[in-house]
Order: C-alpha cells, then structure tokens, then sequence
C-alpha cells in the first residue's frame, strides 16, 4: 500500500469549504427540517449561534449570504422571514456576454433554441385572439417568401419575445429578457457565421399560421424547421 493511500485513509477527505459555507448549508438544512415556508419568521442569530454551536459573527455572514441571494429578508418587526428567491439573479449579475468562453455562448444559444422548440404546448394553451393580432403585426413586413438566410435581429427579438410572453411562464420569460445580450452578442461575434440554408424554412409568418390553426406537435415541428440555420451553424462547429 502506498503512502499516499495510508495517509488517506488516516485522515480521511478533507473537508475543504470554510466554516461559514458549513454553517450556512446547515442554516438551510434547519429551515427545511423546521418545516419553514415563505413568510415564516426566521430564529434569531443568538438561537442560530447556539442550536449550530458558533459564534454570531459566523451565522451573521452565512444570514448575509443567504439575503444576497434572495432566501431571507428582513421585515419591521418581525426580524429575518424566508423569502421565494430570485433564481435567477446570480446568474444575471455574470451573464456578460463579451466575458464569457465561446463554449459557454454556444451552450446558451442551444439552450434558447431549444426552449423555443418546446414551449408548443403553453402557447397553444394559453394564447388569446388579442395576442395573435399582435404577432400579426409584428410578421406584417416580413416578405411573403422569406429566404431562409434573411435575418433581422429586431424582428427576431420581437417575434420571439412575444412567444416567451404568450408562455405565460415567468421563468421562461426572464430567462429569454436575461439572455437577450447572449443572442444579440452570438449573432454580431462571428460564431454562427457558417452559411446554411434550410430547405424545409418556415419564416415567422408560417409560425403565426400554425398558431391559428395547427396543434402543438405540429408548431413543434415547425420551429424546429425555423430555427434550422442556427441548429446547423452550431452543429458545423461542434
């Protein structure tokens, strides 16, 4: 047996996190034992500090923490409740775009092609006549036989933002609003610059027509047609 695995096994994996990493999980791990939902009142730091066995420093930066990211917030009166986060903010503060690795650009637009193709059944569920009067006008310019290869990054953004809204699905919504600089950057930075030209195309006006009178399975279809080019594009350089 090596000396490497003996002193292993001497002294186990070492737990590499700091205290306050610790305590905080063990703060969270508290609220879900104690059957916490939002708006319930929080223990004091001081109870914290002595059911967890730490100092009130150490549970004042994990409580601090767990505020950043949205968990708790305090109220007049009532001290620290839990509160529902914001999901997405952490990941909102770092999205910049010009900063991130092509790969991580790449697996960001895969991800918004691939929401596109599979919001069919919560359009079709929940889009009213007042929203297809508006897709309506937004398609009203868009040439009667498009060529696959014509792009309008405003028309884009519109059309698209418009179904992310029809969704109805307030995740799905600040996913599409926070990731716009993502698609408006991948489509200025030359990573989908491979030429490519769908023969099955169906253009935004196509999309709108399903919507008034097709079914989920076949808009499934059809967007995923729509969204061929950029499939292709990604896939050339896989």
């Amino acid at each position: 047996m090596s000396s490497k695995s003996t002193i292993s096994e001497q002294f186990g994996t070492l737990d590499t996190s700091s205290l306050v990493d610790r305590v905080e999980m063990k703060i969270i791990d508290l609220f879900i034992n104690k059957g916490l939902k939002v708006g319930d009142a929080l223990p004091k730091e001081v109870e914290l500090a002595e059911i967890l066995g730490v100092s009130r420093t150490v549970i004042r930066e994990a409580m601090l923490r767990l505020r950043m990211v949205g968990l708790i917030d305090s109220k007049k009166h009532r001290g620290a409740v839990l509160t529902n986060p914001d999901l997405l903010s952490p990941l909102k503060k770092s999205l910049h775009p010009s900063i991130l690795a092509e790969k991580t650009l790449r697996d960001l637009f895969e991800m918004r092609l691939v929401l596109e193709v599979g919001m069919a059944d919560l359009l079709f569920e929940r889009i009213t006549d007042t929203d297809l009067e508006e897709l309506d006008k937004i398609v009203a310019n868009e040439p009667l036989n498009p060529d696959a290869t014509l792009f309008n990054i405003i028309d884009e953004i519109a059309f698209h933002g418009k179904l992310y809204e029809i969704s109805g699905n307030q995740m799905l919504k600040d996913f599409q609003h926070m990731l716009l600089p993502v698609f408006q950057y991948v489509h200025t930075s030359g990573l989908l610059t491979k030429a490519s030209q769908s023969k099955t195309f169906i253009s935004h006006r196509g999309l709108v027509d399903i919507l008034k009178v097709g079914n989920p399975e076949v808009f499934r279809n059809a967007m995923r047609k729509h969204l061929d080019n950029h499939f292709a594009r990604l896939f050339a350089r896989s």
